[in-house]
Formats: C-alpha cells, structure tokens, sequence
C-alpha cells in the first residue's frame, strides 16, 4: 500500500512538472458584476487551469462583496481599479495622479494582505458620455462646456447608476467641481447596462458611462474631456492575497504577462464583443488568450 501510494505522489509530481506548475491549492477567482470583471475572471480562470492550476471562478460579486472576501481569505485573486481601492475601501480623499494613486494604494492594501501586482494601461474611470451628433451640434466637447450649457438654462437629462448618483466621488462633488447642478428631475437612475440603451434610445442626453465600455465606440458615443481632472485614475491591476502568492510565486508573472497586453482599445474590443457582437464570456476569454499565445 504504501508502495502503491509513494508511486501516485510521484505520478503527480511529474504530472505537475509536465504542465510547467506546482501542485496547489485551489486558486479561488473573483471578479465583480459586470462584463468587464466577467471577461478578466474567465480570462484568469482559463488562463491559470491551462498551467495545471485548480480554480473556482465566483465571478459576479457587488465591490463592496468582493473586497471583505479577499480581505478574509475567501477570495485568492481579482482584477481591481486603482481608484476604487483608493477612494471606496481607504477613504482617502486627497488628488492623486494616476502613479501616486497605484503607489498609495499598494503601502495601504499592503498592510491588509493584499499585493497588487503590475497595473494595466486600461483606466476605466468613470465618463461623461453623449451621443456625437448631438454634442456636435451643441458644441459640447468637455464638462466645463456641458456645464455653461446647463447653467445657462438649457435642460439636459442625465442618466446615472445609483451608485455613482451616492458615492463620494460621484454626482454631487462632481456638480462643485464644475460649478452646475441637474435638478433633481434631470438626473434618471437606472442600471449602468440600460444607461447605454437609453443615451442610444434618446431617453437621456447625457449618460454615466465608464471608459473603458465597447458599447461607446460601437453606439457612436463621445465622452466628455474631464478638463479639470476630476476622476481619479481607475487603473486596472491584479491583486492577490500575499499569502497566496508566498506559496505560488510563479502566478506574478501569469498575471502580469495579462495585465501587459490590456489598455483601453483592448478593453472596450473585448467588452463589445459580448455586450455588442453578444459572443460568450467565455468564447471572448478563449479567443483573447489564444490570439496572444497564453494557452
């Protein structure tokens, strides 16, 4: 018996030597609930299974979800924003340009276990988005011209996520920074998917869109300059529990070989490809990894 079991050890130890991995523990992926978190949770998942890793994929999580279950140990990995760590889960409030903001996020998140891994060229901060016909022929280009237009006693209905309407970095601080305000029957809540189909529709002049989404491109949207720099930089980066990666080195370079090949244009090609093309989650995660030669 013990012969026997000495043989299956070594039988998973080439196994995992041929797949170029250590034998480990399951890998739990998490990822938020939109296509864009869907598609780099599949991407993670299929990416990581293809190097002999076991891997639970719980995509599908609120943020606020999302962040207590890594912090607890019961979610390994995710794809995060630089600025939703910043503002959302540290509280901090001061202006960071887009180096700062990774720099302070990875000392504070550092401190609760969390390593952030290289940040991405993909910033999906949040936008101000109309459709192009319209703003050309308003002459509107940048918020602070959208903001003389509704100063200036123009009514301009705006669409918005219930979130983005509340949180600290949203609407309100938003309004005082370029000195405006939609009354309260101009601004329309509604989920960030139906924004979209609403600005398309003509529902809604302007829409809360983020930039990084395929549909902009694909329904002929123009978002606003932010000429005043309100946004924070939402770069997107991998994190991991530090713990995790102590026990599994090798994964750094797995996901920052990822995080190497995304930028905005990549982005919002992939997310149109399932919010436009309506492809899978998971034929879109294939398909960009084979285009790359990752699996």
């Amino acid at each position: 018996m013990k012969t026997l079991m000495k043989s299956a050890l070594a039988g998973l130890a080439l196994s995992a030597l041929a797949t170029g991995g250590a034998v480990a523990d399951e890998i739990v992926v998490g990822g938020k609930n939109f296509t864009e978190q869907q598609l780099l949770s599949a991407i993670t998942e299929q990416l990581l299974e293809a190097k002999g890793y076991d891997v639970d994929n719980r995509a599908g999580m609120g943020s606020a979800a999302l962040r207590q279950a890594m912090e607890s140990g019961q979610i390994d990995v995710y794809w995060e924003y630089t600025g939703t760590s910043l503002i959302t889960y540290n509280k901090v409030e001061d202006r960071l340009d887009a180096a700062a903001t990774y720099a302070k996020v990875s000392e504070l998140d550092a401190a609760k276990g969390i390593v952030w891994l290289d940040a991405s060229a993909a910033n999906n901060t949040y936008g101000l988005a109309m459709r192009k016909a319209d703003a050309e022929t308003l002459g509107i280009t940048t918020l602070s011209e959208l903001a003389a237009h509704v100063n200036g006693g123009n009514e301009i209905i705006f669409g918005s996520n219930a979130e983005f309407y509340a949180r600290p970095d949203g609407l309100k601080p938003l309004q005082e920074a370029y000195g405006f305000e939609f009354g309260r029957a101009q601004v329309k809540r509604m989920d960030s998917g139906l924004v979209y189909q609403a600005l398309k529709d003509g529902e809604i002049e302007v829409g809360l869109v983020f930039a990084t989404d395929g549909r902009i491109p694909a329904f002929d949207f123009v978002v606003l300059k932010d000429d005043l720099g309100y946004f924070p930089s939402y770069a997107l980066a991998p994190v991991i529990r530090d713990e995790v990666l102590a026990a599994n080195p090798e994964l750094a370079e797995i996901l920052n070989g990822v995080s190497g090949l995304l930028d905005d244009a990549t982005m919002a090609r992939l997310n149109a490809m399932v919010d436009v093309e309506q492809m899978t989650i998971e034929q879109v995660a294939e398909q960009f990894l084979r285009e790359n030669g990752l699996i």
